[in-house]
């Protein structure tokens, strides 16, 4: 793992407190970003205590195997394995998400859908005694849908995948959460298999340019599967393939709202409007992540008067 001298030797380490300055020593001289947070969530996965703890507790002795533990799972970070992927799970909008293979490491940006999805809920009519009915297009893992009817106790979800594996993975996770009266699984080529009106139709799909996806940071190009990053020639194929159906899929009501690259928006938004939609303006706040990027699209039944629909004044939004 580099430099043996004490400065990294965690075998000397004779509590919580020295193991966390040593591994964010060693990490951060490794170049990762974010070395302290990655060495919390290492030294208390080693160590099987939760991080409140460790906090807490911060001159626990830490056992020979724990160490040893810690030091296999350095090393693998160190190689750029991400963090979720080595402790298996990514915690997303409050939820401890399993990974599988085949499964995409949901990110913090992608939960600006989930907010979005809510916010619209709010805004969607429907009779006293319907369910709102949610539509998670590549699910993946289940993130979205999940977050969703955890924030929705009123919401049932449909979660689509055209991978078994990931369908179990987010089965899985569906079980673990207590969900699975409320959502159903769909092996499906995006709207291919899909039958049924939807209030809210989500979907976080491939969108990197097929030759910018060697280039990615190792962390995302080596670990996530390439299918879920390469969203053909321009990034754009999968949301010509879901747009060309998704009105039929659309209550008279319904929103459909699109994770894009940054950059992207502008065009998803333009395909959106050549499939009949109407979409909220992109400089509609709601739509950028917490660093300022146009991280979604949203767009609306055909006929939608969306600035009415969204409270937006026509001078500013």
């Amino acid at each position: 793992m580099g430099r043996s001298d004490s400065v990294y030797d965690l075998a000397s380490c004779d509590s919580v407190r020295d193991l966390l300055r040593t591994a964010t020593a060693l990490l951060d001289h490794a170049g990762t970003p974010d070395a302290a947070v990655d060495a919390r969530r290492l030294v208390a996965h080693a160590l099987m205590i939760d991080r409140e703890q460790m906090l807490r507790e911060p001159n626990i002795k830490p056992d020979p195997a724990a160490i040893n533990r810690l030091s296999e799972l350095l090393a693998r970070r160190v190689a750029h394995e991400p963090v979720a992927r080595i402790i298996g799970a990514r915690d997303f909008y409050g939820l401890s998400l399993a990974l599988g293979p085949t499964t995409l490491d949901p990110r913090p940006d992608t939960e600006t859908v989930v907010t979005i999805a809510r916010h619209l809920a709010e805004r969607i009519e429907r009779a006293d005694s319907e369910p709102l009915r949610i539509l998670d297009l590549g699910t993946g893992s289940g993130a979205i849908a999940l977050a969703l009817l955890s924030a929705l106790p009123d919401a049932e979800a449909a979660a689509v995948d055209i991978d078994p594996a990931a369908l179990d993975v987010a089965r899985r996770n569906a079980t673990a959460h207590g969900l699975t009266d409320r959502i159903r699984f769909l092996e499906s080529d995006w709207l291919d298999q899909v039958e049924g009106i939807f209030h809210l139709i989500v979907a976080n799909p491939p969108y990197i340019p097929t030759a910018d996806v060697a280039g990615l940071a190792p962390e995302v190009s080596q670990w996530d599967p390439v299918a879920a990053l390469d969203g053909g020639p321009d990034g754009l194929d999968a949301y010509r393939s879901i747009l060309g159906s998704i009105a039929r899929a659309m209550s008279p009501e319904g929103w459909a709202i699109f994770e894009v690259g940054a950059g992207q928006a502008a065009d998803v938004s333009a395909l959106a409007l050549a499939h009949g939609l109407a979409t909220a303006p992109l400089t509609w706040a709601p739509l950028r992540d917490l660093g300022g990027t146009i991280r979604c699209v949203a767009a609306a039944t055909p006929g939608c008067d969306v600035k009415k629909t969204l409270g937006i004044e026509d001078r500013s939004v």
